[in-house]
């Protein structure tokens, strides 16, 4: 590997290099990172120390917030840090692991939810038989399997980008190291590895949102047999996994379902799926949701 590149770190452009623009931009990032890490740890704390934890929904909850901060966290400190600073440098080693740590913990998210549709399919359309579906041996293995894929995914990716050869150009044009901004300064033809990397993240992404997409249009058109005060629990609480799902994927696709080259917008459409859908998580699954508001407040009252 060290006789391919004699490139030790990579320049991070950032978001912008106006001044005025960066210190309104790392107030702004630094408010959300901080909501964002309260505002998961709440649901966090909220549901393991109570019987909700018990409940499958709020148990794959517990993981998604987990794995919101693990995610962000592996981008947004180094872009806060990044807009007080003029030289933006990453080293080669923490730019290889930021590729991985996004696509790997980007991924298990991604099958996080898709887990959580399928509990509430289960939960929906199934009810008889939704506690033995959805037992806590049944909930644990998914997770694992969630686990597992992540690692499925990232694996190939990241050996991938290690072996590219960055030889001479280390200016990334973003905010972050990732896959597309990498492949524009190697020295060496990516035209493959492009495509490789479309059909693995591309196809992740859009089969996955597929999925979704057809999970909730079957609960939605079973919701027609409830009462009225069973659709409207049940619209409350798939309300706010569609809505966490629209934030996320929508940039997502744009982001991997296209041909391999950069795009202006890439940056904007990155924060969506870095920063701003992480930190509307927790408000998105609590505002609508009695339970949750119930447990924290009984909780947190109690403490």
């Amino acid at each position: 590997m060290e006789g391919q590149r004699n490139v030790s770190e990579f320049i991070l452009l950032g978001l912008s290099h106006d001044q005025n623009m960066q210190i309104l931009c790392f107030v702004l990032f630094l408010f959300c990172y901080a909501a964002l890490l309260v505002g998961n740890l709440l649901i966090l704390v909220s549901i393991r120390c109570s019987p909700l934890f018990h409940q499958p929904m709020y148990y794959f909850l517990s993981h998604l917030s987990t794995l919101d901060i693990c995610y962000t966290s592996s981008v947004t400190p180094k872009l806060i840090a990044d807009l007080l600073v003029e030289r933006k440098a990453i080293s080669y080693g923490n730019c290889m692991f930021q590729v991985f740590a996004m696509h790997f913990f980007g991924t298990i998210e991604v099958l996080i939810l898709t887990v959580m549709a399928f509990d509430r399919y289960a939960a929906i359309c199934k009810p008889l038989h939704y506690l033995l579906i959805m037992n806590r041996t049944r909930c644990n293995l998914l997770v694992l399997a969630a686990w597992a894929g992540g690692a499925v995914h990232s694996f190939p990716q990241f050996c991938m980008v290690i072996r590219l050869p960055f030889c001479g150009p280390n200016e990334i044009d973003h905010y972050f190291c990732d896959i597309f901004p990498l492949l524009k300064v190697a020295c060496t033809d990516t035209y493959i590895t492009g495509v490789l990397m479309v059909a693995n993240s591309g196809m992740v992404t859009l089969v996955t949102f597929v999925v979704l997409f057809f999970s909730y249009v079957i609960i939605l058109f079973t919701l027609r047999n409830h009462s009225a005060e069973g659709r409207r629990k049940a619209l409350s609480t798939c309300g706010s996994h569609i809505t966490v799902i629209v934030l996320f994927f929508g940039p997502s696709i744009f982001a991997y379902l296209r041909p391999p080259t950069n795009f202006p917008e890439d940056k904007i459409f990155a924060l969506f799926y870095t920063i701003i859908a992480p930190m509307f998580n927790p408000l998105i699954y609590t505002l609508r949701n009695s339970e949750m508001k119930n447990a924290m407040r009984k909780f947190w009252c109690q403490t």
